[in-house]
């Protein structure tokens, strides 16, 4: 399992005060309540004693279009899930063999669409010292687990943007986060700052417009 080290952590993002301040700001948002189709997993952890997140890189065996994306675990909803908790949860299960204590979830951030149109609800959990975790990925969905510093994600040399124009001229840029094992980007990007943004408001400021949030139907 990779992941670049660097200085500047950001310290006690993982302790009781943080968690109680990020689980009200997330229940005050209200996601929870909204509908999803899929949903994932962002498993905070610590690494060594510091606070970082954990991605993986999605297998090229899969079939479809996520085929070796870097991702979080996550995945459809199955219709014995009561919620993107219970799916998110499930997903982690099955991708990485680690099950997650309702407990250890934090509360969901806003739904978002991902590139074709499907939207998927982000669950915050902290997984606690990876040193302790029994990782066990399954090799026909996952191909690498691999961790970032969160002081690594708040270099500014370490973020970039791009820019994308439609045919009907509309532009929007996406959040790239650079100069790890892989390039972090796309909706994974998306929500990587959106979490950074929940974790440290003071030290991070969301430089993107995050595509509108639409009414469950």
């Amino acid at each position: 399992m990779a992941g670049p080290g660097g200085a500047g952590d950001a310290g006690d993002v993982l302790s009781g005060g943080s968690e109680r301040r990020c689980r009200a700001r997330l229940a005050a948002g209200g996601a929870g309540g909204a509908a999803a189709a899929a949903a994932v997993l962002v498993p905070l952890c610590s690494v060594r004693g510091r606070p970082a997140l954990l991605f993986t890189l999605r297998s090229r065996r899969l079939a479809g279009p996520h085929s070796g994306d870097v991702s979080f675990p996550g995945g459809r909803r199955d219709p014995a899930d009561g919620d993107a908790v219970a799916t998110a949860l499930r997903e982690t299960r099955e991708e990485l063999g680690v099950a997650v204590a309702p407990a250890s979830v934090w509360g969901q951030l806003r739904t978002l669409p991902d590139r074709h149109g499907m939207t998927v609800a982000p669950v915050v959990a902290n997984l606690g010292p990876l040193e302790a975790l029994t990782l066990n990925p399954n090799p026909d969905e996952v191909e690498e687990v691999f961790t970032l510093p969160l002081a690594h994600l708040l270099r500014e040399e370490n973020q970039g943007y791009t820019h994308f124009r439609t045919p009907s001229g509309y532009g929007y840029t996406l959040p790239v986060f650079l100069n790890g094992p892989h390039k972090v980007w796309g909706l994974t990007a998306i929500i990587t700052e959106l979490t950074l943004e929940l974790l440290l408001p003071s030290r991070y400021r969301r430089k993107t417009h995050v595509p509108p949030q639409k009414a469950p139907a």
